[in-house]
């Protein structure tokens, strides 16, 4: 299994990175449209944020899942037992963003959310005609007008030596929406499950742009683009003095898309929320 660093100028871009999604559920994209100084200023902003107390004037709200979650009430991944060891904050262009940051960070939404329209076109266009067949709508047009893209700002804090024995920053886990959109966070860690079951790590190279496919993109294609697991390591040495920012892009249909006979994303949402525990 290959993860495959496509230029996503060069001519064949989309066929190669459809294929690398096909193969590993992951794939990476350089020179593409997301600036780096935009993605290196919003790590310094929102990393000041987290180390501030005002972050719990904005404490989550559990039926809209907007604002910050504490460590407290961090996920525990789908299987596991123990609270991954990170916060982070909600970010819907309706809901609730602490001023000084909201102008930042909804223009990165909206230009993140214009390529990933883009990279579904990639996917609807390399799908082979049966699995395309399967989709109930052009997969570009499912994110049209949604609510629900979702984008989550990171912090997995330093590690001070009381950390729960057995916990890590981010448990093997699948995410759940359609493709996921992240930028190469400020430190490495990040790594993707091997077919054989062994663990190998994402290129993280700071400029890169990594995607992985998720559960409703499985779920809509009947299989044929896998969720593949990954995880974020605890860091070893000088490294775990260090605050690690990431920044997915989670990109979620409306609401009434039908992904499948079984569900829609409504009810796939719902679903997956209450056996993370956050619903």
């Amino acid at each position: 299994m290959k993860i495959e660093v496509v230029d996503y100028n060069a001519p064949d871009a989309p066929e190669r990175f459809v294929s690398s999604l096909r193969n590993s559920g992951f794939g990476v994209l350089v020179n593409h449209p997301i600036k780096k100084e935009m993605v290196e200023s919003i790590y310094e902003n929102w990393h000041k944020f987290f180390l501030s107390e005002e972050k719990h004037n904005f404490a989550f709200d559990p039926e809209k899942q907007d604002g910050y979650f504490s460590p407290d009430i961090s996920e525990v991944a789908k299987g596991h037992s123990k609270k991954d060891i990170k916060e982070y904050y909600h970010v819907y262009p309706w809901g609730r963003i602490p001023v000084q940051l909201e102008e930042e960070i909804l223009a990165y939404y909206q230009k993140t959310s214009e390529l990933a329209a883009e990279l579904l076109e990639w996917v609807e266009t390399h799908s082979p005609k049966e699995v395309a067949a399967l989709y109930s709508e052009p997969l570009s047009n499912m994110i049209q007008n949604t609510t629900n893209t979702l984008l989550r700002v990171l912090h997995y804090p330093p590690f001070e030596g009381d950390e729960e024995p057995g916990a890590v920053r981010a448990a093997a886990h699948e995410d759940i929406n359609l493709l996921t959109i992240l930028p190469a966070a400020n430190e490495p860690g990040l790594q993707v499950q091997l077919q054989n079951g062994d663990w190998m790590d994402v290129p993280f190279d700071f400029g890169n742009l990594i995607i992985n496919i998720g559960d409703m993109l499985q779920e809509a294609s009947g299989g044929y683009f896998p969720s593949t697991s990954h995880r974020v390591i605890n860091p070893t040495g000088k490294a775990s003095d260090k605050s690690r920012i990431s920044l997915p892009l989670f990109l979620h249909p409306r609401s009434e898309v039908v992904l499948s006979e079984k569900h829609t994303q409504a009810s796939y949402l719902l679903e997956r929320l209450k056996e993370l525990g956050v619903k």
